[in-house]
């Protein structure tokens, strides 16, 4: 017997048919006589529509109110998960995130899980019963409803999983696990069986979009078995672990687990800027006062005392970001300042980076051998980054998939 969490997100519990669908997949893993403890979000477009309705009410609403407004969504869910499994014969009890309680910090909209008192759920599944909770969500010291933010009931039921030292914790999508790229772009991608925290957290910072990072990060940190499935079709999936457990599970690690790439870039250069000491702070400074989110930094010192210097920021920012950038060049009497948001990012993610070499010259000469020409460089342990022409990411990443060999 296993004690394993279930998460299931907006599009699994889209309507009666999918919520009685999920039921169905719970009661299967409680016929085999495991304990069962499931997240759920709100039904999809349910948060939008709630929503909507508050910003009918008041331009700019009170997050306060909004948090009690939208937790409603999850706490249909739950209700209707929990019958729909009576209905079939299983015990099931539902709870909102408060009732648990998932106790959080005060930042509502954003909110941080502090703390889960995992002492009613224990005592529920050692009754028979299935848990069913409220993702999402949870309640501050004081009392007040809070939210987790943009993919939170991921966070949720990782955090479940740590509380309760559970055996597994499953997140089920709308996709059957982690690709080696976007089957969207490369249709010969292929479905990973395992990965390590460390490779999903670049390639979910890289615009792979199946989990939620701070999901990763948790599971991370409490190493709680964290696995990727279809709410629409059955299948293994892929698990996330830590690194140390691949070692257990694989003889011998590909050296590239996947490609990721992101659309949402945009480059600001300012040419010409005096060479001197806190040149880069008053570069950047006012783009982080501005809240304003930087990737990928390139400063190329010059022969006659001055530098250039080039950052990305997401295409979303670029307006504020290349006033800001104009304003500043005229303080510090720099030459110009160019821009281009016609840029997009690809990465190539693996752990096999750390006992491998000429990865980086061969993702550059497959690159060359399209004629395709990088403008910007990124390294870290596992990853290698590259800016590119937008017109060629397609290109990019179905040469590169191939090149490593990805499809095999």
């Amino acid at each position: 017997m296993a004690l394993i969490v279930q998460k299931y997100g907006g599009t699994s519990v889209g309507n009666i048919e999918r919520i009685q669908n999920v039921a169905n997949k719970v009661a299967k893993y409680v016929d085999e006589g495991h304990q069962v403890v499931v997240a759920v979000s709100a039904m999809s477009g349910e948060t939008n529509r709630l929503m909507a309705m508050a910003h009918e009410v008041q331009a700019r609403p009170s997050r306060r109110e909004l948090d009690v407004l939208l937790t409603t969504g999850e706490q249909v869910t739950i209700a209707l998960l929990s019958m729909a499994l009576q209905q079939k014969g299983y015990d099931a009890v539902s709870y909102t995130g408060w009732q648990v309680p998932i106790m959080t910090n005060a930042v509502h909209f954003k909110a941080r899980i502090e703390d889960i008192d995992a002492e009613k759920l224990h005592s529920q599944l050692n009754k028979g019963k299935v848990v069913v909770v409220a993702g999402f969500q949870g309640v501050t010291m004081e009392g007040d409803i809070t939210t987790l933010g943009r993919g939170g009931s991921d966070t949720t039921a990782v955090a479940l999983a740590a509380a309760l030292k559970a055996d597994e914790c499953q997140i089920y999508t709308d996709v059957d696990g982690v690709y080696t790229t976007d089957p969207r772009v490369v249709p010969e991608a292929k479905r990973l069986d395992y990965i390590t925290y460390d490779e999903m957290l670049e390639m979910a910072s890289l615009g792979a979009k199946v989990l939620q990072i701070r999901s990763v990060e948790f599971a991370s940190k409490y190493n709680v078995p964290l696995r990727v499935l279809s709410s629409l079709q059955d299948g293994g999936g892929t698990l996330i672990v830590s690194e140390e457990a691949m070692k257990e599970l694989v003889m011998e690690k590909p050296l590239i687990s996947g490609i990721a790439f992101s659309r949402d870039e945009a480059k600001v250069m300012m040419l010409g800027v005096p060479d001197k000491p806190g040149v880069a702070y008053q570069i950047l400074g006012p783009i982080s006062d501005a809240n304003i989110e930087i990737d990928m930094i390139i400063q190329n010192q010059g022969v006659d005392g001055t530098t250039d210097f080039t950052f990305t920021i997401p295409r979303g920012d670029f307006d504020m970001a290349l006033d800001i950038m104009k304003a500043t060049a005229a303080t510090l009497g720099a030459r110009e300042v160019i821009s281009d948001k016609s840029i997009v990012k690809v990465s190539m993610v693996g752990i096999g980076m750390k006992s491998h070499s000429g990865i980086a010259s061969r993702m550059f000469k497959t690159l060359a051998d399209n004629n395709i020409n990088i403008q910007m460089i990124g390294t870290t342990e596992i990853k290698i980054s590259v800016v590119i022409d937008e017109v060629h990411l397609d290109t990019a990443v179905k040469a590169l998939h191939a090149a490593f060999e990805l499809d095999k």
